[in-house]
């Protein structure tokens, strides 16, 4: 098999991968999300990779990190929830990768690209951090332009690390975030 159409075959496997784990987390019955809960970190990691392997579709993953930031000490919960989003931003990643992206015309998108061509792993590393929900552009500017997955990781890893220490912070009543507080009102 020739190098061209092998690359073919694991592009259009990446997308269907990243599709079907799409579908397969919004259908997530809530009550086995909630049980996950209950498995502590190891739990915590699960649901966070979870709710971040959805691409271009909402998860209550910060939801589920600012409830345990009560029950659990923060930093547990900021290393095993930061693991698990980068881990599960794989999938925006591996869609841009596939070269299947269906947003290549989105004006958002063309921005992303050009911010990930100027500084890539800053860009990365931003976003991850900041709550946003154009965070999946950015894995897939990532992986359409090739970014090495362990430099994406890495930057990836470190900005949800960040974002997922002040929420669970936040949580165990340390730090005030209002954002997260009027969310949880709704």
């Amino acid at each position: 098999m020739g190098s061209g159409r092998r690359l073919r075959i694991i592009r259009w496997t990446a997308l269907f991968a990243v599709v079907a784990i799409s579908i397969a987390i919004v259908l997530l019955p809530e009550e086995q999300a909630t049980q996950l809960e209950r498995f502590g970190y190891p739990g915590i990691f699960l649901l966070s990779i979870l709710s971040n392997a959805t691409v271009l579709l909402p998860a209550p993953g910060l939801l589920v990190v600012f409830s345990m930031g009560a029950r659990f000490a923060p930093l547990g919960i900021a290393l095993a929830a930061g693991s698990g989003a980068a881990i599960g931003e794989l999938s925006g990643y591996l869609a841009g990768f596939s070269g299947q992206a269906v947003i290549e015309n989105v004006g958002m998108y063309k921005k992303m690209v050009t911010w990930m061509g100027r500084n890539g792993p800053l860009t990365v590393l931003l976003l991850a951090f900041l709550p946003n929900p154009f965070f999946d552009l950015t894995g897939i500017a990532a992986g359409a332009l090739k970014m090495p997955i362990r430099q994406f990781l890495l930057w990836c890893w470190l900005g949800k690390i960040g974002k997922m220490l002040l929420v669970s912070l936040a949580g165990a009543g340390i730090i005030a975030l209002p954002w997260i507080t009027n969310l949880l009102a709704r």
